[in-house]
């Protein structure tokens, strides 16, 4: 629990992250965007001005000074001072109207804004910039985007007054998705370093389990092997019936944790699979927990459904100890010794799939801890440590290649747990094999 809780922590701490790292992007990214928008009505602002310049009356007055100085210049040799003085004032404006062009030259490049012109009856009468229909609704648009920019045009005796009207340009629209795509590419990576983080710290804890399964198997295999020893010794001491009958039990019984100790010994390394009838492996796992049962106080009737012929590539004695997990675990969810207390065991293949389900009529599972169950350190026991479905579900996924599911369940009527596995034919015997088994 101690690792879920502090997994749950790493949670909380990417995602705040990622919150924080959202609010300074989305921030500064409108520091940005106001920056350039100021930036881009300033020059709008400028390009109206040399709009309403380049419109005002004057400039026609200066354009026919120039002309009639020049036809002046033509016909006449000698040149009064009033003309030159004349020229010289025309040509000055000139120059100031041509630096107001460039100006404007100069703001379209830097800014590609959309923009329209409109008189006073509404009417757009020049656009520039813009993909969208020039109608009533674009206005309306760029209404509501920026307010419209005065140019008065004309002079005393006759004046006009238009508008206009702009929206953004690509580089501002591109900079209000940014923050958006910063934050799925930062959604991404925190994603990535999770996902390593996770297969890391599962890397490091199997490899505990491991060390741990490893040294265990080590530690028993001594006083197993005295345990014999003591038996033996037994035996040839009291020779009647009745010890006779506790020595075998009690080497059947060390045989076992023989084999318990070979099983933890094979946890991490790579399996060895065959193809293995399964009739005879739930056969004997199933013998076993029967006559387990009276010593656990409960009146439960094991029913079996077996089909002999189905063969899967499997290793026995970590089938074996998988399948004991799960029986184990369906007679201690039955609390009841009713005469209707029962576990079930079905074997069938199902097309190329191999069907075992193991089913119960104990408690049941609440849905909201169906997906908990297969996690290490979940338990429903006081003294319980929560390994038993989660080694059972390795072995029976990454050593056999198949999967463990909870089928069904629900409270009161009991659990069916179910292994898939694929099907595989048996090996017809070779003529060595066939005439052995006719001998």
């Amino acid at each position: 629990m101690r690792i879920q809780l502090t997994s749950n922590r790493i949670n909380i701490v990417l995602v705040g992250f990622l919150i924080l790292l959202g609010i300074g992007s989305f921030a500064y990214n409108q520091y940005l965007v106001n920056r350039i928008l100021t930036q881009e009505r300033s020059g709008i602002e400028l390009w109206a001005k040399a709009i309403e310049y380049t419109g005002n009356p004057t400039q026609e007055e200066i354009s026919q000074n120039l002309l009639a100085a020049s036809n002046y210049l033509r016909n006449n040799t000698s040149v009064p001072d009033r003309i030159i003085s004349m020229i010289e004032e025309a040509e000055a404006d000139r120059a100031s109207q041509t630096f107001v062009t460039q100006e404007i030259v100069l703001s379209e490049a830097r800014f590609q804004v959309p923009r329209i012109i409109v008189d006073e009856r509404g009417e757009i009468i020049f656009s520039n910039h813009v993909d969208a229909p020039l109608n009533q609704d674009l206005i309306d648009r760029f209404a509501e985007i920026n307010d419209p920019i005065e140019i008065n045009l004309g002079n005393e005796g006759y004046s006009q007054t238009q508008y206009v009207y702009y929206g953004e340009s690509p580089t501002v629209r591109y900079l209000r998705y940014f923050p958006y795509i910063q934050l799925s590419l930062l959604a991404v990576l925190l994603g990535i370093g999770y996902v390593s983080y996770r297969a890391i710290a599962r890397s490091e804890q199997s490899n505990l389990w491991v060390g741990m399964t490893k040294e265990a198997a080590h530690q028993l295999g001594t006083p197993l092997s005295s345990l014999y020893g003591w038996v033996e010794l037994l035996r040839e001491e009291k020779d009647d019936d009745f010890t006779q009958r506790i020595c075998n039990e009690l080497e059947s019984d060390i045989s076992r944790l023989r084999g318990v100790a070979e099983r933890f010994n094979k946890i991490g390394s790579k399996p060895e699979l065959n193809i293995q009838r399964l009739k005879p492996i739930l056969e004997e796992v199933m013998d076993y927990m029967d006559q387990r049962l009276p010593q656990l106080g409960k009146n439960v009737d094991v029913m079996r459904q077996i089909d002999s012929s189905v063969c899967a590539k499997v290793n026995p004695d970590l089938f074996q100890w998988a399948l004991e997990n799960l029986i184990k675990n369906a007679m201690d969810a039955i609390k009841t010794s009713t005469t209707k207390s029962y576990v079930s065991v079905k074997l069938e293949r199902v097309e190329n799939e191999v069907f075992i389900d193991i089913s119960d009529s104990g408690v049941g599972i609440e849905k909201k801890y169906q997906s908990e169950v297969f996690k290490p350190g979940y338990s429903t026991k006081k003294r319980g440590w929560g390994l038993g479905l989660s080694l059972t579900k390795r072995i029976i996924e990454e050593y056999h290649k198949g999967r463990l599911i909870i089928h069904k369940s629900e409270l009161g009527e009991g659990t069916t747990m179910r292994i898939i596995l694929k099907a595989v034919e048996k090996p017809k015997p070779s003529e060595d094999e066939a005439k052995a088994a006719r001998a």
